[in-house]
């Protein structure tokens, strides 16, 4: 399948107690159902460049959002954690006019995710989950290092370095600009802040709850993610947790949807095909 980049679209922003989120949408005419994209941790909107497109080309409604602090969204917000984003995802399913939308969430967007089909289960089709984290283990950094590790100064240099080091495998079209713009959200002193509440955040919220999670899912997981000592493993527990579907993707770290865009966009075509899930 080929990908193309997604170009520039208007920025809209959507009022929440404590600040704004920001989203955009692609294929906003068309008659499909809503998708809603989710990115992770110190990411943004455009890591789903190349699959929120791919989605509105076989007739989605996709909005892309921003997690809070993050991308466009603004930084005042006291709480940054899974059910706060939660609770965004929820309000802008419901103004673009609700219904059962397919939730695509990437790394703490899959989180953020999973908490709104416990929550709310009727405004969820199906579940994409790429790089997900669903519960506070595995091989990424303990809590207390993130803690130190977002420290200033030298946090924003080191936070960078590590989520570039997430890419392993092939490097995406678009890679250096879209580093660019994360590596200046980091030297900003005010999203940065927010940025660090967000690295502490703890998934318990989101493992107590995968118990009510009936909604049909996928799970996407690099091969080479190197946010778990074996991505695989942690791939199958949530398939036994929720009864997902799994695929692991080649040559892709955390970010698949942007390594590999073409199996990205064909498994989760697949996944939705010939049923009412998307």
């Amino acid at each position: 399948m080929e990908i193309s980049q997604s170009g520039s679209l208007p920025v809209r922003l959507l009022s929440r107690p404590g600040g704004s989120v920001a989203y955009e949408m692609h294929g906003e005419r068309n008659e499909g159902p809503l998708a809603v994209c989710v990115p992770g941790m110190a990411s943004s909107r455009s890591s789903f460049r190349f699959l929120a497109p791919a989605l509105a080309e076989r007739g989605y409604r996709v909005a892309v959002l921003d997690l809070r602090g993050h991308g466009d969204s603004t930084t005042g917000f006291d709480d940054y954690g899974d059910s706060a984003g939660g609770s965004d995802l929820i309000a802008l399913i419901e103004h673009l006019g609700g219904g059962r939308a397919l939730l695509v969430g990437n790394s703490m967007g899959a989180a953020i995710s999973t908490w709104v089909a416990a929550e709310r289960p009727e405004l969820v089709a199906a579940l994409v989950l790429i790089g997900p984290f669903l519960r506070d283990s595995g091989g990424a950094p303990t809590r207390l290092a993130i803690r130190l590790l977002s420290l200033r100064p030298w946090g924003p240099a080191v936070l960078g370095g590590y989520l570039e080091k997430l890419y392993a495998g092939r490097t995406p079209l678009g890679h250096d600009g879209h580093m660019a713009a994360v590596r200046t959200a980091l030297r900003s002193k005010e999203r940065y802040r927010a940025i660090a509440k967000t690295l502490v955040t703890s998934h318990s919220e989101v493992e107590q709850r995968l118990d009510e999670v009936t909604a049909p899912s996928l799970v996407l997981m690099g091969a080479l993610d190197p946010d778990w000592p074996d991505p695989a493993r942690e791939a199958a527990w949530i398939g036994e947790r929720i009864g997902s579907e799994l695929m692991m993707v080649p040559d892709a770290g955390h970010y698949p949807q942007e390594q590999r865009p073409d199996l990205v966009a064909a498994a989760i075509l697949a996944f939705t095909a010939g049923s009412t899930r998307g």
